[in-house]
């Protein structure tokens, strides 16, 4: 199966125009994020990823904490360490506070037709994600469910437009908070696109009806009902096709329980 390279930070340091210390991994993540420190001691947080230094700015502007960048020397980003920590596990708290950061991104790229919008991949593979043939290659279940995403993916279009900035993977993992639960910060941008904001609340519910369903009645009736079934059909693709290249079996079957269940 096709899997996403991790992070190799201590070659990425070497290949950096300004000599940065290695100071750590950073917890969680699937491709991998590093510590680095400054010649003048400061710390910051080293990924691999597209700049979109640009969009962030515009998302700080609206009142979104998100990191600046620092220094983009592609594929590699050093970006500034957000203050809190990440949640230990989701609560009322933190996604009500997310819920209002998504608040925030609304209207945010307004008269920026330049901008291309949101990409759902329901027609075709996505950049390293979002591939339909492992679903079609897997078993009879997931070839049932590549069947209903394609079907949603021909009776729709294939973006989801919009004035909204998206961030693309908004769950608690992607998110800092303070002791009270509330954000103090989103990370992980690597996806950002001019869109719908409701595509991620319907990140968060699927994240949350996985790690703590009793909490998904906070997000009833947020999403707009002509959009739920292309953010299901693309959360389903790409959760599914995901748990088939990186995990195990059982990851597979807890995936497609869960977008069957969101699904009806």
């Amino acid at each position: 199966m096709t899997r996403v390279p991790r992070l190799d930070a201590r070659q990425a340091l070497r290949e950096l125009p300004v000599p940065l210390a290695y100071d750590g991994p950073c917890p969680g993540g699937q491709v991998g994020a590093a510590y680095v420190r400054w010649p003048d001691g400061h710390r910051s947080v080293l990924t691999r990823g597209p700049d979109v230094g640009p969009l962030l700015a515009v998302a700080r502007a609206g009142g979104v904490p998100a990191p600046r960048y620092e220094l983009v020397s592609p594929p590699v980003v050093v970006q500034e360490l957000l203050p809190g920590a990440a949640p230990r596990r989701s609560s009322p708290v933190t996604v009500r506070s997310m819920i209002e950061v998504n608040r925030r991104c609304r209207g945010l790229l307004a008269g920026r037709p330049d901008l291309p919008p949101l990409r759902l991949h329901l027609r075709g593979d996505g950049p390293g994600f979002c591939l339909h043939h492992t679903l079609r290659d897997y078993d009879t279940r997931t070839r049932r469910l590549l069947d209903r995403v394609e079907e949603i993916g021909a009776a729709f279009p294939d973006t989801l437009d919009g004035d909204d900035l998206v961030h693309t993977d908004f769950h608690p993992e992607n998110v800092l908070v303070d002791s009270s639960g509330t954000v103090t910060g989103v990370i992980d941008w690597d996806g950002a696109a001019r869109g719908d904001a409701d595509f991620d609340l319907f990140t968060l519910r699927f994240d949350l009806a996985h790690r703590a369903p009793h909490l998904l009645h906070l997000l009833d009736g947020l999403v707009a009902d002509e959009v739920a079934a292309v953010c299901w059909a693309h959360m389903s693709l790409r959760m599914v096709d995901w748990a088939i290249r990186h995990f195990t079996a059982a990851d597979v079957t807890t995936w497609l329980d869960i977008s069957e269940r969101l699904g009806r």
